[in-house]
């Protein structure tokens, strides 16, 4: 995939969140933030994750800004820019052997249910159709997370039962633009 202008992608303002490029000086907060286990209710992966899957997590956002321009980014309210409320943002993922762009939200359950998280997906969408045309933009979650469903819904994906994975007995629920 070729590297993308960043000046595109970064920063955005929806009309209450900052979205930026992560900082080194982000990692303890984005740390933090996946090792709640508030945010981590609807996680899929067995037992509660460790400090190293969370910085991990910050590397892996982080890397592919360094290596194709754009990705996810920090969430901050405007009045703090340093701050940090969250992640959204679109990445590289390949779905049923197809490349596209992986929409991923996650924001501190302080901040959650005021709408946040989809001023900040829905920008990531009208960028991914502006700047990477042809890329279908997915989310997934579990069934049972509703509020990601309606965030991602909201953000103009739409539900794509045919692109569902099953997981030793949990299924994976994807939306869909683009597809």
């Amino acid at each position: 995939m070729p590297m993308q202008d960043a000046a595109h992608w970064t920063p955005v303002r929806t009309g209450r969140v900052l979205l930026r490029r992560p900082e080194p000086a982000d990692e303890s907060a984005a740390v933090r933030l996946h090792l709640d286990p508030r945010t981590n209710v609807h996680d899929p992966s067995p037992g509660p994750v460790t400090t190293a899957q969370a910085a991990r997590t910050f590397h892996v956002i982080s890397q592919h800004w360094h290596s194709f321009g754009f990705g996810v980014w920090v969430a901050a309210l405007p009045a703090e820019p340093a701050g940090l409320i969250g992640f959204a943002g679109v990445s590289h993922r390949v779905v049923r052997g197809r490349p596209a762009l992986n929409l991923y939200y996650r924001f501190h359950p302080d901040v959650q249910g005021r709408g946040l998280a989809t001023e900040a997906a829905s920008a990531a969408v009208r960028l991914a159709r502006e700047h990477l045309p042809g890329l279908p933009v997915v989310a997934y979650t579990t069934p049972e997370n509703q509020a990601s469903q309606r965030t991602a819904l909201s953000a103009g994906l739409e539900r794509r039962p045919e692109l569902d994975v099953e997981h030793h007995g949990r299924t994976d629920v994807y939306l869909a633009a683009d597809w």
